[in-house]
């Protein structure tokens, strides 16, 4: 099903509700914007199968645009609000956009873009003006609402965060589906996995432009449910909007989960969440203990899973499940995994190697072949690049990405451990771990924390530094625990919870006069 369907038989319910602002979108609006959209592509030479790129923050037309791309069969590139002009350019570009729609929040890299990509036919500003862009609801409100005809039905195209390296464009391999007939993989997942369907309340916490709250919310969409869309996370707002809009579902990062149990008990214990029936984290390891925290503040309603953007294989566990397996990110429900080692042959059970999906989802990353072979074993098995392993009952543990590892004279030591380790602190806002460069093992271990109160001076910060380490060797072997920390008041952190290593790590290299 499509919001059309959902229109036709309950056009007032509401389809989206911006939190902040309370504005609704009822399924009738949605699906006649929509068409408005597809219309207007279409007019303008845009057939099934060509791309569109936007880049906007979280607002009330955000996924409009996304179903009206979807009703022209088009393929649509959602970027990060947080790129450099730089990126966006290469992000439109490398995905061919003919259409490029922002809003005045990107207004200056906007402008700049004009000159950048000399390939767009079509520049629409969203909410507001902009120098050379024009207006997109003039544009939506000139078009025709008739929907139309023999439609097939679009695709995301989404790229990668980048927190590993350049921004990798995912375009899988699917056949033409016609509109009506048309649902999506997320969808399904919702509704077998969650029991997601017409009544069903999703709070969205996150960037839309992220592949997992894109999907979900559309999902969402699909099955006939409401979507409610905070524009930024906000912990205590995050609480007190599950009460207020009776939230059944929703979808977080673990990031999430520390900062609403760094609140206060008596604030934690204000808001009635007793109708969150589902509660989904992704997208970044979760520290046992923090886990274990929210099932026993909330109950068992907490699932987990470990996916890409590639959907190349899709590995999921409930409460119970995790709970009998501390720790695992769940057995696949998509794909087989195999782990496999340098060699490039399978480990044998409980040992660690790179994560490869056997699977008949097919992706490439566009316009890279070296990439996407470089994610394939010969025998067509597919890795997002990371490194985990599988206990005798299937389940599957991540240990890290294979780019973060710290070989550390001649140890192999994944940051992750010391990063769940330190996460919990109380004095620990927000932490990274990553090697740096040590003339005599090659790379040492550093922490760089970003702490609840900056230390007052020297002295202090090296007190706090003392603590902290002290507290990981507590659980952790030395070699696995930093040999320093450095503070800062705010990490490069993706806001779907990525860490972006990868500045660090050029940053502490760039200073030894050194590269990786």
């Amino acid at each position: 099903m499509y919001p059309g369907h959902h229109a036709a038989t309950r056009p007032d319910h509401p389809a989206i509700v911006m939190a902040d602002t309370d504005e609704v979108i009822t399924y009738a609006e949605l699906d006649e914007e929509a068409n408005r959209l597809s219309n207007l592509f279409r007019d303008i030479g845009l057939k099934p199968g060509d791309h569109i790129a936007f880049c906007l923050e979280n607002n009330a037309r955000f996924l409009v645009l996304c179903w009206g791309a979807h009703y022209a069969g088009l393929v649509y590139t959602a970027m990060s609000s947080r790129l450099t002009t730089d990126e966006m350019a290469y992000i439109i570009d490398n995905c061919g956009a003919r259409v490029f729609i922002t809003s005045p929040y990107k207004a200056d890299q906007a402008v700049e873009l004009r000159d950048q990509a000399p390939n767009v036919e079509l520049r629409l500003s969203m909410g507001g003006e902009i120098d050379g862009y024009d207006s997109y609801e003039d544009a939506v409100a000139n078009a025709s609402p008739t929907p139309l005809e023999h439609r097939t039905a679009g695709m995301d195209m989404l790229y990668s965060s980048g927190t590993t390296g350049r921004p990798k464009g995912v375009l899988p391999t699917v056949p033409e589906t016609p509109l009506e007939e048309s649902g999506t993989g997320v969808a399904g997942l919702l509704a077998l996995l969650f029991g997601a369907n017409e009544e069903s309340r999703y709070l969205s916490p996150a960037p839309l432009y992220h592949a997992a709250p894109l999907r979900f919310t559309m999902g969402t969409h699909v099955t006939g449910g409401t979507v409610v869309v905070m524009e930024r996370f906000d912990p205590v707002d995050y609480l007190r909007l599950i009460e207020e809009h009776r939230i059944t579902i929703s979808q977080v990062v673990p990031t999430m989960f520390v900062r609403m149990l760094k609140l206060d008990e008596a604030t934690r214990n204000t808001y009635d969440t007793s109708s969150l029936n589902v509660c989904v984290h992704a997208a970044a390891p979760c520290p046992i203990e923090v886990k274990r925290k929210m099932i026993e503040w909330w109950g068992p309603v907490i699932h987990e899973y470990y996916a890409g953007t590639e959907g190349n294989g899709f590995v999921y566990c409930n409460s119970e499940q995790w709970l009998a397996h501390p720790g695992t990110v769940g057995s696949a429900v998509l794909g087989v995994i195999h782990i496999v080692g340098e060699d490039g042959e399978e480990v044998p059970v409980g040992e660690e190697g790179t994560i490869y999906f056997e699977s008949d989802t097919q992706f490439e990353y566009h316009g890279d072949p070296e990439k996407t072979q470089g994610s394939r074993l010969a025998n067509g098995w597919s890795t997002l690049g990371d490194v985990g392993k599988v206990d005798e009952d299937g389940f599957l543990y991540l240990t890290d990405r294979k780019a973060y590892m710290i070989i550390t004279g001649g140890v192999n030591v994944y940051p992750q451990e010391a990063e769940n380790a330190l996460t919990m602190h109380p004095k620990v806002a927000d932490v990274a771990v990553i090697g740096v460069p040590n003339e005599d093992f090659g790379e040492e271990v550093k922490a760089v924390v970003q702490p609840v109160e900056m230390p007052a001076d020297d002295d202090a910060a090296s007190a706090l530094s003392r603590e902290l380490i002290a507290y990981c060797k507590e659980q952790l072997a030395d070699v696995k625990c930093p040999r320093s920390v450095d503070f800062r008041e705010e990490l490069p952190r993706h806001p779907t919870g990525k860490l972006y290593k990868r500045l660090l790590k050029d940053e502490y290299w760039a200073d030894a006069g050194r590269s990786i």
